[in-house]
């Protein structure tokens, strides 16, 4: 193993706002299609009340997110390591956010109708393994838009611009689609136009904020000729990588499960918080979309401001401190009631989300080695898929066994267990290694 003989000492902030961009536009199917409008709308407006296959529409949901996972965990890491063989991360980029904005554009077809179902399953399948496999190469490019000193700050910077760029976006869809009764462009509730016409909207919005990365952002040269082998013996490259970076940086395996962890229960806060704050907490249906604004933009500042701190104090410390907000305040909210408390301690809980998440992009850029990036992210991909199960799980269990309140328990113990195996990681060095 050798260290890369040379590596940028400045950068370039017309590269690095760019970049951000595409955090932002991406917004367009995190929050709206997959969180607040779609989704909910398939289950509540196409399903309703009907149980198709003798399934809930959640159920179906949660079928159809679990089969997109498995894809995403088996071809992620492969997509990630060809990328960086061929030099062609940027067109991947091209490539899998085309096909996330096509995706969005097919779902102006599903009406609020039982049968169209299928269609949106499908849609909202393939929708979530583009946009994975698009965030692979997306977060790969954060080493070429940062140096050492500046890596923390710039991947809080783009996460932040992705809260923000929900946040303006799901207000815009608000006004301008879902409350009038005849919103932009004569969507009108009939069919479910007004949810359609928002999934179009969000398309375009992806795609027009995603151009900028693709123009101002150099492509990465190809990699050694050895490594740009054919699909299927791309696994047996992967194979032979993963075996590498276990006898030579095992901290990085360690890495990839402790974030696979406490990823999943950051997950679970943002997945069930609503549920909470409607069925435990007392909050108004319609209050729960203002909440989620508020979140963002506190989550945001979070990003931001550890984001800047994690440049000298390093991303494990971050990730430490704001996994301990999180339990902290968790345990806090479990004995809380009404819904002041949760206002003030679920805007708390918030604070930590987005510190976590930036720090731990951060954390496996400074530690991927060079040339490997894309690969790195696609295992991180992969790994978050594959514990994606304990923080539903174990809500479920502790909620079944005692009461909905008492779920909040089986998230913390999924970010405690995160916590616990980080610990065991040592802090990424300032250069990343390069293997041959």
């Amino acid at each position: 193993m050798t260290v890369a003989a040379s590596e940028p000492t400045t950068i370039r902030k017309r590269q690095v706002f760019a970049w951000s961009l595409w955090d932002w536009g991406a917004a367009a199917y995190n929050a709206v299609i997959v969180s607040f409008v779609f989704s909910p709308y398939v289950v509540r407006g196409v399903v309703g009340d009907e149980k198709p296959g003798g399934l809930s529409g959640n159920t179906w949901l949660g079928i159809s997110s679990a089969t997109a996972g498995l894809l995403i965990a088996l071809i992620a890491p492969v997509t990630g390591q060809r990328s960086d063989a061929s030099g062609h991360r940027k067109r991947n980029l091209a490539i899998w956010t085309g096909l996330t904005v096509a995706v969005m554009l097919g779902l102006f077809s599903v009406r609020n109708e039982p049968a169209y179902l299928w269609i949106a399953l499908v849609l909202l399948a393939a929708g979530a393994v583009f946009n994975e496999f698009a965030g692979v190469s997306y977060n790969a490019m954060l080493q070429q838009v940062s140096t050492p000193a500046t890596i923390g700050r710039i991947s809080g910077f783009g996460w932040s611009m992705g809260y923000f760029g929900g946040i303006f976006l799901l207000l815009t869809c608000y006004v301008g689609f879902i409350a009038p009764e005849v919103g932009w462009f004569g969507a009108t509730a009939d069919g479910g136009l007004k949810y359609r016409m928002v999934a179009v909207f969000s398309a375009a919005w992806f795609a027009l904020f995603a151009l900028p990365v693709l123009i101002a952002v150099p492509e990465k040269p190809p990699g050694p000729k050895q490594r740009r082998v054919g699909f299927f013996a791309s696994y047996k490259v992967l194979a032979r990588d993963i075996r590498e970076l276990w006898r030579v940086e095992r901290n990085a395996l360690t890495f990839l499960i402790a974030s696979a962890l406490y990823r999943d229960g950051l997950t679970g806060v943002f997945t069930f918080g609503a549920i909470l704050a409607v069925t435990v907490y007392g909050m108004a249906q319609d209050t729960v979309l203002i909440f989620g604004v508020v979140a963002n933009v506190v989550a945001a500042v979070g990003a931001i401001t550890l984001g800047r701190i994690e440049d000298f104090v390093g991303p494990k410390r971050i990730i430490m401190i704001s996994l301990v907000g999180l339990v902290t305040t968790a345990l806090i909210l479990l004995f809380a009631h009404g819904v002041t408390m949760f206002w003030i301690f679920g805007l708390i809980l918030c604070l930590w989300v987005g510190p976590a998440q930036a720090s731990s992009r951060s954390f496996l850029a400074r530690m991927a080695p060079v040339g490997r990036e894309g690969q790195m992210f696609g295992l991180y991909a992969m790994t978050g898929r594959a514990a994606s199960f304990l923080a539903p799980g174990l809500f479920a269990l502790f909620s079944g066994l005692f009461s909905d309140r008492a779920g909040i328990i089986g998230i913390a113990l999924v970010l405690i267990a995160g916590g616990v195996v980080l610990w065991f990681v040592k802090p990424p060095p300032a250069h990343q290694p390069k293997l041959a």
